[in-house]
């Protein structure tokens, strides 16, 4: 081991990770005293930041009653951690402007390399990692868990067969594929025709080098998956016997409206479960939703427009078909008072309820996250929005809440994060379709195509 190595972690890493201090076997790693100052700012905040400054901080409490955290103190994974500060009497320490926290890291690595340390900056922060290489030192993200944006778990492969193996009930090929291809349990195998690959068939694989075909379910509402991915979505969707699904795909490609129409299939048609529940993350409002006006119920009405106007949609839809039945509610016609208008009379609606009435009946309840905390939830459909901006610690708390007879979906887009602390690599919906591949109880689709509108393609493409 080269005793001159040293990374330089940034505040980023421990706010991602609190045992990334660990993280680091047989390497000396620094921390520099700004990074301090920094986490100092940030362990009053009630959340999910908040929480794993204070558990750093106590951690380096713990670690400071074994020696000088200036000299040194030996790790038990054989590595060493420091504090590192600057020496204002040094001109590699006035290089940068060392007000700024950034600067204070490059200026602080600076004056290390010139000691004849080989020096690596480990941040999170693209930007400082890009003004490292400006100075000639070396940097690099934490990656804790190998995941990119190139090569991650989407829950399907294509391939394509002579058409005339499509006519099988299993084709030849995709039998000979299970010898050599890894599939995981639950993984999709989109089978193309070699010439048309409009013409295909859907399998899952279900374990022993077997396959299951897959058909669309039976919906009674005029609504049919539009694309291979939906129809992969669906199917997870609507199989009790998976607990845990996570629907992963850019804006317009059905991830709230295909999650909302099976919701609402097992709930009045199958009656599967005995409620829906709604939630979605407020990382533009921060910790809590108390900046909306209003009550609580007209907080998160604001917040969940999304979800009304998929829901909306879905009525459309099936007020328009045929098919409108919509099992224990097909007799109802009483309307909550708090729904009238001007005063009139309510006219006699159409079958298929509206969410308001879903949530008047108590078969339907928003919810905001930080009230999940703590409570078990039995037969309910548990549909987690926009869940690319929870970390994973946030999304296991969410997950371990699923009580006996319920479904949890876990829906989102990880190219599109609002967190500043978090990544594609880090955030929690991609963590956890990555570490939950393979069990039998969970399934993944990746939706890559846009069915929103000829408009939302075009801007997913231009814009």
């Amino acid at each position: 081991m080269n005793d001159k190595k040293t990374y330089i972690i940034d505040t980023n890493v421990i706010i991602h990770d609190p045992q990334s201090i660990f993280g680091f076997a047989g390497a000396t790693l620094t921390i520099p005293m700004m990074v301090l100052e920094e986490l100092d700012t940030f362990k009053n905040d009630n959340s999910e930041r908040g929480r794993n400054v204070r558990e750093a901080i106590r951690l380096l409490d713990m670690l400071r009653g074994q020696g000088s955290l200036r000299d040194g103190v030996a790790l038990d994974n054989g590595g060493i951690l420091r504090v590192g500060m600057l020496d204002p009497r040094k001109e590699c320490s006035r290089k940068l402007d060392a007000e700024v926290p950034d600067n204070y890291i490059l200026n602080l690595a600076g004056c290390l390399k010139d000691e004849g340390y080989e020096v690596e900056i480990v941040s999170k922060d693209l930007n400082l990692r890009v003004k490292a290489d400006v100075i000639g030192i070396k940097s690099s993200d934490y990656l804790k868990d190998e995941i990119s944006p190139e090569h991650f778990y989407k829950g399907w492969i294509t391939f394509q067969v002579p058409s005339i193996q499509l006519k099988k009930p299993i084709p030849q090929d995709l039998i000979e594929l299970s010898h050599e291809y890894n599939f995981s349990l639950n993984e999709y195998a989109v089978v193309e025709a070699q010439n048309n690959p409009h013409v295909y068939r859907l399998f899952r694989y279900i374990g022993n080098n077997t396959f299951k075909a897959i058909e669309p379910p039976p919906l009674h509402w005029g609504i049919e998956p539009r694309n291979v991915q939906q129809l992969i979505a669906l199917d997870l969707l609507f199989d009790e016997s998976i607990q845990l699904v996570t629907l992963l795909g850019p804006a317009g490609t059905g991830k709230t409206f295909l999650t909302l129409v099976a919701g609402l299939h097992k709930l009045l048609v199958d009656q599967t479960y005995e409620k829906i529940l709604i939630s979605r993350p407020v990382v533009p409002l921060g910790a809590d939703i108390g900046y909306l006006p209003g009550s609580l119920s007209e907080k998160l009405h604001s917040w969940m427009q999304p979800i009304y106007d998929n829901m909306e949609l879905i009525v459309h839809i099936a007020n328009s078909s045929q098919q409108q039945h919509v099992g224990s509610f097909e007799a109802e016609e009483e309307v909550d008072p708090r729904y009238k208008k001007n005063g009139k009379k309510p006219q006699k609606r159409a079958a298929f309820p509206t969410l308001d009435e879903l949530i008047y009946r108590r078969k339907l309840s928003l919810e905001a996250i930080t009230y999940m905390r703590g409570r078990s939830i039995p037969y309910q459909f548990i549909f987690i929005d926009e869940v690319q901006n929870l970390t994973p610690h946030e999304v296991k708390t969410i997950i371990s809440r699923v009580g006996e007879g319920s479904k949890i979906i876990l829906t989102g887009d990880p190219y599109q994060i609002d967190s500043p602390y978090l990544d594609f690599i880090s955030n929690g919906l991609m963590v956890a379709s990555q570490r939950f591949r393979g069990q039998q109880i969970f399934g993944t689709a990746f939706l890559e195509t846009s069915e929103r509108s000829e408009l939302s393609k075009l801007a997913g493409k231009l814009l």
